[in-house]
């Protein structure tokens, strides 16, 4: 069943009335001047967006992945870069909540809660994008703490983020690779390198972040075991994909909506150009593909709150959401004509923001390739 429960369902609704109020006004001026949504931001904390995924006693309620898809896909109607400002700092808590030691979790969570402690999490490097096998941030043990050395790229809210899960080698010489790398809770020892400039996602940043030398305690090491750092971001990764999924649907939702009201408002010939077959037509696909996303998307979700393995699901959810949202990007200028291209209508900005779903989280390469050895090791048709 799709139905949620009724405080799952005012939540969603009072995310769905924040962004029609307060959101939809005001982003295409702070998208265009790329400006950082603090007040937005700081809604979204009084309104309990940063601990959805947080249960009790560390926050107020752990709301199902469902619901959580669904106020992601409303805040990333109203503005993608608001849903990514929360979507790295649910794997933490969700990282956290399965491998954190209960200090760990008491340190942590309960301000995470609130959103007074912002998190992200670092996995990518320059020149390693998806294959994280092969890092090189190495954390060295030296008079009982790390020595940490290395870059990340493309980590978002990484001047504003208070704690980062960095994935990083503690034992370089490990065969197989992935047996050497582990999680370390870092907090602000790094040095932001550089904003990166970028197509779409505008307001929120993506940075390089350097670690020379920075010592961190023994204690920053995420569960009390060493080696494990992979395959508990793997799945910490479900999650992740999940919202990005939620993100792409939001987007593609707010480009149909866009081209659907255009197309009853504008008329050639003497009609409303929806009548026209060619229009007709395109809305039909672009609606019929965003239902499939949302579906799909849910699934994923519903196989993600049973507790069983989900990157399968979450994997197809991200490979289909996003390319479907750009599909629907790009009809949805289509069917605005000239006026799409302009940046006085907001089909442009989905255009722009719809790539990030496509490479960000892993590539969709990558998905493809998660989804068939799960295929294979399932034995599904």
């Amino acid at each position: 069943m799709d139905q949620l429960e009724d405080v799952e369902q005012a939540i969603v609704d009072t995310v769905r009335a924040f962004v029609d109020r307060d959101v939809r006004p005001v982003v295409r001026e702070l998208e265009h001047a790329n400006t950082y949504p603090g007040e937005l931001i700081e809604q979204m904390k009084r309104l309990g967006v940063f601990g959805l995924v947080i249960p009790e006693p560390y926050g107020d309620l752990r709301v199902s992945a469902r619901c959580y898809a669904m106020v992601t896909e409303e805040l990333a109607r109203g503005w993608m870069s608001l849903a990514g400002a929360m979507g790295g700092h649910t794997v933490v808590a969700e990282l956290l909540l399965a491998f954190g030691t209960e200090e760990q979790k008491r340190r942590y969570l309960p301000r995470m809660a609130t959103g007074e402690l912002r998190a992200t999490m670092a996995l990518t490097e320059p020149g390693g994008g998806s294959d994280l096998q092969a890092l090189r941030t190495t954390a060295v043990k030296a008079d009982g703490e790390y020595v940490v050395n290395g870059t990340k790229t493309w980590i978002s809210n990484a001047r504003r983020a208070g704690l980062v899960a960095l994935l990083c080698k503690t034992d370089p010489g490990a065969e197989p690779a992935h047996r050497g790398i582990s999680i370390l809770l870092v907090e602000k020892v790094f040095t932001v390198s550089k904003d990166l400039p970028k197509l779409g996602y505008k307001g929120v940043e993506s940075c390089e972040i350097s670690f020379a030398d920075c010592r961190v305690p023994r204690s920053a090491l995420l569960g009390e075991t060493e080696g494990e750092g992979f395959a508990q971001m793997m799945r910490g990764l479900e999650i992740g994909r999940i919202q990005v999924a939620a993100r792409a649907t939001g987007v593609a939702r707010a480009a149909f909506d866009d081209a659907l009201r255009y197309a009853q408002e504008r008329e050639s010939f003497g009609k409303p150009i929806w009548q026209h077959q060619a229009i007709g037509h395109r809305l039909a696909t672009m609606g019929t593909k965003l239902t499939a996303a949302r579906q799909l998307l849910l699934h994923a979700a519903r196989r993600y709150d049973s507790g069983e393995r989900a990157d399968l699901e979450a994997g197809m959810a991200k490979l289909f959401c996003s390319e479907t949202a750009m599909e629907v990007a790009l009809d949805a200028i289509r069917v605005h004509g000239g006026y799409g291209y302009s940046t006085e209508f907001d089909v442009e900005r989905y255009f722009r923001d719809a790539p990030l779903m496509i490479v960000g989280e892993g590539t969709n390469e990558i998905q493809q390739n998660v989804i068939a050895r799960q295929l294979i090791a399932r034995g599904l048709p």
